[in-house]
C-alpha cells in the first residue's frame, strides 16, 4: 500500500505513522529521514543536500525529488510506503506521480489527519520542557506530578519560544496556506481520506483503517 500522511503540526501524525507502519509493515519515510540516509550513504544528492542544509538554506526541489526517487526505489518500499513531509507543493506532487509511475507504483491514499485549529493551539502551547534533562511534559495531556516542576530532577519547567500562542498561530497559518492546494489536488484525484484527529489515538487509527480498507 502506497500512502501519504498529512496533517498540521500537533495533529498526531507521528503516532499514527507508527501504528500504520506496524499494522501494514510498510516503511515510514519522512523527509528528514531521507536526507539523513542520503547524507550517511554519501550519495551525490546527499552531498548536495548537506551543502544546502549546512548553510541553513532550503534544499531545492531537484535535489529533494532525486532523494525521494532513490529512497522509493529501495527494496523495502516494493510492497508499499508511508510518505510523511513530502510532497509539500503541487510541483512536488506532480513529480511524485512521475516517480511512482516510473517505479510501477500508484498512490493508494492520502490520509489527512484533521484537528480543529483551537485544539492544535491547546496541544502545541501546552508543552513544557525541563531545561536540565530535556524531559517534555504537557499541562493537559502529560502534566508533571507537581505543577511547573520536573519529576526527574526538580528543575523549573520552561515554555519554548516556538511554543507560545503567537508563534504557534503563525506556524499554523503558514501550514494551512501550504497544505490546502495539496489537499484540493488529491481530492480531485479521489484519493484523499480525511479522518477526525480530535479523538482518542486508537479511535483515530480505527477510522484510518476503516477508510483505507474500503
Amino acid at each position: 500500500m502506497q500512502l501519504i500522511l498529512m496533517g498540521l503540526p500537533g495533529a498526531g501524525k507521528g503516532t499514527q505513522a507508527e501504528k500504520i507502519n506496524e499494522k501494514f509493515n510498510i516503511p515510514h519515510i519522512s523527509t528528514g529521514d531521507m536526507f539523513r540516509l542520503a547524507i550517511k550513504e554519501g550519495t551525490e544528492l546527499g552531498k548536495k543536500a548537506k551543502m544546502y542544509l549546512d548553510e541553513g538554506a532550503l534544499v531545492p526541489d531537484e535535489v529533494t525529488n532525486g532523494i525521494v526517487e532513490d529512497r522509493l526505489s529501495k527494496e523495502d518500499c516494493k510492497d508499499g510506503f508511508l510518505l510523511d513531509g513530502f510532497p509539500r507543493t503541487i510541483p512536488q506532487a506532480k513529480t511524485l506521480q512521475k516517480i511512482t509511475t516510473k517505479l510501477n507504483q500508484n498512490l493508494d491514499y492520502v490520509i489527512h489527519v484533521e484537528v480543529p485549529e483551537e485544539k492544535l493551539l491547546e496541544r502545541l502551547t501546552g508543552r513544557r520542557v525541563c531545561p536540565t534533562c530535556g524531559t517534555t511534559y504537557h499541562v493537559v495531556y502529560n502534566p508533571p506530578k507537581e505543577e511547573g516542576i520536573c519529576d526527574k530532577d526538580g528543575s523549573t519547567l520552561i515554555q519554548r519560544d516556538d511554543d507560545t500562542v503567537e508563534t504557534v498561530q503563525k506556524r499554523l497559518a503558514v501550514n494551512i496556506e501550504q497544505t490546502k492546494p495539496l489537499l484540493d489536488f488529491y481530492e480531485e484525484q479521489g484519493i484523499l481520506v480525511t479522518v477526525n484527529g480530535d479523538q482518542a489515538i486508537d479511535k483515530v487509527f480505527e477510522e484510518i483503517q476503516t477508510k483505507i480498507n474500503k
